[in-house]
């Protein structure tokens, strides 16, 4: 998982990350709810086995953390986090999927997902990944990672929304799309979080969206 920084401090039990979950797979959601409820600082909020339940109820619970199947009977999980993001912007989404294809990947981040984890993930990995996601994080599977830092990797002919970006436009942007946190990009550039900010904010209206997930999407377009 693309996290650079490993997440010591738990959240307490009094401050608990609240989390829904949206599965259509029986088995799977009773263990996910099973395994969140009983860890110390988590809160499993609901759960749902379709995307339609789920649209009607979610944008009122209001989970610090939904965490999103794909292949979900009738409306799929990326049409359903496109959707939940458009009823609530700042809600955070985790997929995971057994999915490892860059249509599915990139559609998920362009949809506004705040993250991309494979169901091999171990329970260790997906606790962190739901702390870092709350927190402002994009965790994923380091192979889905590897597939999305190779894809801005590559030369930016042919791709409009990359050529207005600055040098340092474009070093922010990257580290954005390797996961990490405004603090952690202000670290590693030994510049302020308000300069992050003011960098973002100009990298979003350049590339007109309005999520990481959106910016991280959006070269894919041509």
């Amino acid at each position: 998982m693309s996290n650079p920084n490993p997440l010591n401090n738990q959240p307490s039990k009094n401050d608990s990350i609240t989390v829904s979950i949206v599965e259509d797979d029986n088995w799977l959601r009773k263990d996910l709810v099973k395994k969140i409820s009983g860890a110390d600082g988590f809160r499993c909020l609901s759960s749902y086995g379709n995307a339609e339940e789920a649209l009607k109820k979610l944008p009122k619970e209001s989970p610090d953390v939904v965490i999103m199947d794909i292949n979900l009977p009738g409306l799929n999980g990326i049409e359903c986090v496109r959707r939940l993001r458009e009823s609530v912007p700042e809600m955070c989404i985790l997929m995971l999927t057994v999915y490892e294809e860059s249509d599915q990947i990139f559609g998920a981040l362009r949809a506004g997902a705040s993250g991309y984890l494979l169901k091999r993930s171990i329970p260790t990995e997906l606790m962190e990944a739901i702390i870092y996601a709350h927190r402002g994080g994009t965790p994923m599977t380091s192979s889905i990672a590897r597939q999305v830092v190779d894809f801005f990797a590559q030369p930016s002919a042919g791709k409009p929304e990359m050529e207005g970006l600055t040098a340092r436009e474009t070093e922010i942007l990257n580290l954005l799309v390797k996961g990490h946190a405004y603090k952690g990009i202000a670290r590693e550039l030994c510049i302020s979080i308000n300069t992050v900010n003011m960098f973002i904010k100009s990298i979003y209206k350049k590339m007109h969206v309005h999520s990481r997930g959106e910016a991280a999407a959006k070269v894919q377009k041509r």
